[in-house]
C-alpha cells in the first residue's frame, strides 16, 4: 500500500484495528500511544471500543516512518526519543529538571513516573520470591571473582526464565516486569551487611549488599539520590544496545542483559571504579599531584573529569557533592576529589563529571571500588524500561543500519585451499 493510498479520508474515525494497521502496530500499542498523550481516543455512543481520529493517527504514521537515510554530511545515527534532554549544563526526564526531581523523589518514585507519567509517593518494587530465589541460587553459583556486572546479567537471565510470560510486551506488562526485574538484580546480590533486611527503599536494600557500614539518613538519601540521578542520560551505548534489542522485539529480560552487556566495557561502565581507586590512591599518599602525573605518564586520562556533553560542570555531579558534604566520614574521599580537580585545572579546564562524585561516594561509605558500577547499572535498569517501552511503540527492526560495505569488490576467485 502506498502511502497516497494509506491516507484515511478527512473526518473519518478508525476503529482501534485500523488504527493499528495503519500505524504498523499491535493494538495494545494503540493504547500506549494514547496513555502517552500521542493520541485522543473516544468512545461513540452504543460502542464497547475506542475511535481514533482519522488525521490524527496519519501524523502519527507520518512521524513513524523511517527516517531519511543518512547523508555524507551526518552519518551519526539519531533516534527519536521523548525521556531525556540534555541542554547545555542541564538535563532534564520528559520536561522535568532531572536533577531536582531526584531531590525530591526517591528512585522507585521517579522510575514509576518515567514509565506511567503518575507520581505514586511511597511506592516500593518488590521481588517475586521464586524469582528471587531463582536468581539468587543463579548468581552463588558464580565464581567468586565474578564481577558485579556478571551477577546481575545472570539474575536478570534467571528472573526471564522464571517468568513464562516475559514474551507479552504490551505496556502493562512491561511495566509489570520492571517493577519485579529491578528489586531481584538487588536482592541477588550477596549481602555484605549481617544486618540486612530484604523489603524497604530500593536504596537500603543496596546499601547493605555494598557496604558493611551501618548507614546513616544523609548516607542512604545520597544513595537513593545517586540512583535517581542516574536513571536515563540520553541514549549512551548501553542505552542504544537495549532499543535495538527491544526493535527486534526480545522481551525486557533481554534488552537489560543486552545494557548491561555494554555496560560491562571499560568505556561506560568502569569508570566509577577508577575514579575509587585513584581517590584512594590520593588518601594514600597524602596529594593529588603524583597520582595525576602518574596517570598522565602512564598515557591514560585522569579518570573523574570531564563529559562530552557537559563542557561545564556534570549536575549530576554537583548535585550528588551538595549531599556528600553534609555526611562527615565523606570529608576526606571530597578533599581528595577537589585535590584532584585543582591539580589537573593548571593545565586544563575539565570539571568533575559523576564518575568522580560516585567514587566519593563508595570510597568513603567503606564500599569497593566495582561499587559503582553496580549502582550505575541498577539505576539505569529503570531507563533502559523506558527506552524499551518507547522502542516497543514503534515500527520492529526500524534499528537496522545498512552497512557500507569497503571489502573487495566481486567477481573475487574461490580461496585456494590451505597446502600447508
Amino acid at each position: 500500500m502506498t502511502d497516497q493510498e494509506a491516507t484515511p479520508k478527512e473526518g473519518r474515525r478508525l476503529s482501534t484495528r485500523e488504527a493499528a494497521e495503519l500505524l504498523g502496530v499491535k493494538p495494545e500499542t494503540v493504547y500506549a500511544y494514547v496513555s502517552r498523550g500521542q493520541l485522543s481516543s473516544r468512545r461513540g455512543p452504543g460502542s464497547r471500543g475506542s475511535t481514533f481520529d482519522a488525521k490524527e493517527v496519519e501524523s502519527l504514521a507520518r512521524k513513524n516512518r523511517r527516517e531519511p537515510a543518512a547523508t555524507s554530511a551526518s552519518s551519526e545515527l539519531s533516534v527519536r526519543t521523548r525521556i531525556t534532554l540534555i541542554d547545555k549544563d542541564r538535563y532534564y526526564y520528559r520536561g522535568v529538571d532531572a536533577t531536582d526531581l531526584s531531590l525530591a523523589h526517591s528512585y522507585e518514585e521517579v522510575a514509576e513516573w518515567l514509565w506511567t507519567g503518575v507520581m505514586r509517593p511511597g511506592i516500593r518494587f518488590t521481588a517475586p520470591k521464586e524469582t528471587a530465589d531463582a536468581a539468587r541460587r543463579a548468581v552463588s553459583a558464580l565464581p567468586e571473582h565474578s564481577g558485579p556486572t556478571d551477577r546481575l546479567r545472570v539474575a536478570a537471565i534467571s528472573a526471564a526464565a522464571a517468568d513464562p510470560l516475559r514474551f507479552d510486551l504490551s505496556e502493562e506488562a512491561v511495566i509489570g516486569t520492571a517493577r519485579t526485574l529491578i528489586p531481584t538484580l538487588v536482592t541477588a546480590l550477596p549481602p555484605v551487611s549481617r544486618a540486612h533486611r530484604d523489603g524497604g527503599p530500593l536504596a537500603h536494600q543496596l546499601w547493605a549488599r555494598l557496604s558493611g557500614q551501618r548507614p546513616h539518613d544523609a548516607s542512604l538519601h545520597a544513595l537513593d539520590t545517586a540512583l535517581a540521578l542516574l536513571v536515563d542520560h540520553d541514549l549512551a551505548a548501553s542505552t542504544l544496545a537495549v532499543r535495538v534489542a527491544a526493535s527486534a522485539r526480545a522481551h525486557p529480560y533481554a534488552a537489560v542483559s543486552a545494557g548491561l552487556g555494554v555496560l560491562e566495557g571499560p568505556l561506560h561502565g568502569a569508570a566509577s571504579g577508577l575514579a575509587h581507586r585513584m581517590l584512594l590512591d590520593v588518601l594514600d599518599r597524602g596529594s593529588a599531584a603524583p597520582v595525576v602525573a602518574d596517570e598522565l605518564r602512564a598515557g591514560r586520562r585522569v579518570p573523574g573529569l570531564g563529559h562530552r556533553l557537559y563542557p561545564g560542570d556534570d549536575p549530576r555531579a554537583q548535585a550528588l557533592f551538595a549531599l556528600l558534604e553534609v555526611i562527615p566520614q565523606a570529608g576526606p574521599a571530597l578533599a581528595a576529589a577537589r585535590d584532584v580537580v585543582a591539580t589537573t585545572a593548571r593545565h586544563t579546564d575539565l570539571h568533575a563529571n559523576v564518575d568522580l562524585a560516585l567514587a566519593v561516594l563508595t570510597a568513603s561509605s567503606g564500599m569497593p571500588a566495582e561499587a559503582g558500577e553496580t549502582l550505575f547499572a541498577v539505576a539505569r535498569t529503570a531507563g533502559w524500561i523506558a527506552h524499551a517501552l518507547e522502542e516497543y511503540g514503534e515500527r520492529p527492526l526500524r534499528m537496522r543500519p545498512s552497512g557500507q560495505y569497503v571489502g573487495l569488490r566481486p567477481p573475487q576467485p574461490m580461496p585456494a585451499p590451505d597446502g600447508g
